[in-house]
């Protein structure tokens, strides 16, 4: 049997504990979504999320240590997400997380989010070579870094503003569509001509890969501002939208989901390919909540062989937040000996390059 070490994360919505045995071996991965709480006010209320890790924290590591098959005193070591997040939902995971250190006198290695974001690519390839390019896009995060060598990171870009996952629900509350927006939008936007409501492609200065989404947001409001009561019919003629009930029309809705999926593809891809050859990479990690969409997949995919970039992507539980990737990231810290002290503290705003 190879190392053993339990994961927690806990930076913003998803409470969640997993074992890790090795490299890439997954024993266990719970995860308690909070997705229904949050739904009803559109995005996450960070008092709502603290309280309900609090509830969950227990009872999801004893199912995590359970189903891993293992007692907590056959652990090698723990892993918690330190930052960035959430600060009050962080608190709950690292507090939790040195307690049971303190009390199994096992290390405890502080794992950065982000950096839990390129293990998950590592624990279904822990054969990928370094160098890499990683794109981390999800609802916080939109990054890009140039990892050298393990452990080693240099930012590349990053959001201004919204992050792309943000973006994805901002615009899906727009369209009427729920919460959590990606997969609704990506849904939606099966049925949309991407023709028919153009939208830009955000640049941020000369040779910048800094990524920009609140001007796309506010192209999507004008679009609808300009359409939401004279509707064009597909054939030809104009109908005016119901002003009491103020619903849109379903197929403006597909028209703008997809035009706006393919805006923030195309942004996310051109600055992506950019980057790896800024660099001279030959390989790319797509990690994160918003490498879920098969759109940004299959054109990041295809637009890199154009230049002969390999793309690599996780399975979709593990592009979402959840405590596999942490542990992996833990594991490779406490390998290299990087253990955090006991008196650990959650940084909100915790860099990793």
């Amino acid at each position: 049997m190879g190392d053993l070490v339990l994961g927690i994360e806990t930076s913003c919505d998803e409470t969640a504990a997993a074992v890790v045995e090795g490299r890439d071996t997954i024993r266990s991965n719970i995860v308690a979504s909070q997705a229904k709480v949050h739904a009803l006010y559109g995005g996450i209320v960070p008092e709502l999320a603290s309280r309900r890790h609090l509830e969950m924290i227990a009872p999801v590591i004893r199912l995590a240590v359970q189903e891993a098959g293992i007692a907590f005193n056959d652990l090698t070591g723990l892993a918690v997400t330190a930052g960035p997040g959430l600060v009050g939902s962080l608190l709950v995971g690292v507090s939790t997380a040195k307690a049971l250190a303190y009390t199994l006198q096992k290390p405890l290695a502080a794992v950065n989010h982000i950096e839990g974001h390129l293990y998950a690519v590592l624990l279904e390839h822990p054969q990928l070579e370094y160098p890499f390019v990683a794109l981390v896009a999800s609802g916080g995060h939109t990054h890009l870094y140039h990892a050298e060598r393990p452990g080693v990171y240099r930012l590349l870009g990053a959001t201004r503003d919204d992050a792309a996952g943000e973006a994805f629900d901002k615009v899906a509350t727009l369209l009427g569509l729920p919460y959590p927006g990606g997969p609704h939008i990506e849904r939606a936007a099966r049925t949309g001509d991407p023709r028919t409501v153009p939208l830009p492609r955000p640049t941020i200065g000369h040779g910048s890969l800094d990524f920009s989404f609140s001007g796309l947001k506010t192209a999507v409001i004008h679009a609808l501002e300009a359409r939401r009561h004279r509707v064009p019919r597909r054939g030809g003629g104009i109908r005016r939208a119901d002003p009491e009930a103020d619903r849109l029309d379903p197929q403006l809705v597909a028209d703008i989901a997809v035009s706006f999926q393919q805006a923030v593809v195309d942004v996310l891809t051109r600055n992506t390919i950019k980057a790896a050859n800024r660099v001279r990479a030959g390989r790319i990690l797509l990690t994160g909540g918003v490498a879920c969409n098969q759109t940004l997949r299959q054109h990041l995919a295809d637009r890199a062989l154009q230049d002969g970039i390999a793309v690599y992507w996780p399975r979709p539980e593990l592009c979402t937040d959840n405590a596999a990737m942490i542990a992996a990231a833990g594991s490779a810290r406490l390998q290299r000996g990087d253990v955090a002290p006991l008196d650990l503290n959650a940084s909100a705003d915790l860099p990793l390059a």
